[in-house]
């Protein structure tokens, strides 16, 4: 009998064919990833544009109601209104003038410290 040292070995076709089932297992994947990736950022965005939508309405809100009570306190229909745009203006010319971007750098740095490369530390 002979001895058949190919039976062994496997075929190109098989090699072929698990090659690209990888590649395309690879690929499914990788669009996964991406799809998953995308939900998560939708999300993200959704939520911060109502939290910043709630978020300056109650602003604003709460700004009206202390210019209308600084109306009452002041006995004048619109003085209150101009003390509260006068502390607005206020912190413009201190932020514009006071404090540096180093100070803003340093507080972007904490806040988006786990944020952006999250998932490359895993």
């Amino acid at each position: 009998m002979a001895h058949d040292d190919h039976s062994s070995a496997p075929r190109p076709e098989t090699l072929i064919s698990n090659l690209t089932g990888y590649i395309d297992t690879r690929i499914d994947l990788v669009r996964l990833e991406l799809q998953q990736r995308a939900n998560g950022l939708f999300i993200s965005v959704v939520h911060g544009v109502f939290l910043a939508f709630f978020g300056l309405m109650f602003f604003l809100f709460l700004n009206l109601y202390a210019a209308l009570a600084l109306n009452d306190v002041f006995d004048s229909p619109s003085l209150g209104f101009a003390a509260v745009a006068g502390f607005y203006l206020l912190l413009l010319v201190l932020v514009l003038v006071g404090v540096d971007k180093k100070a803003f750098q340093g507080l972007a740095d904490k806040a988006l410290k786990d944020t952006i490369y999250k998932s490359d530390k895993h």
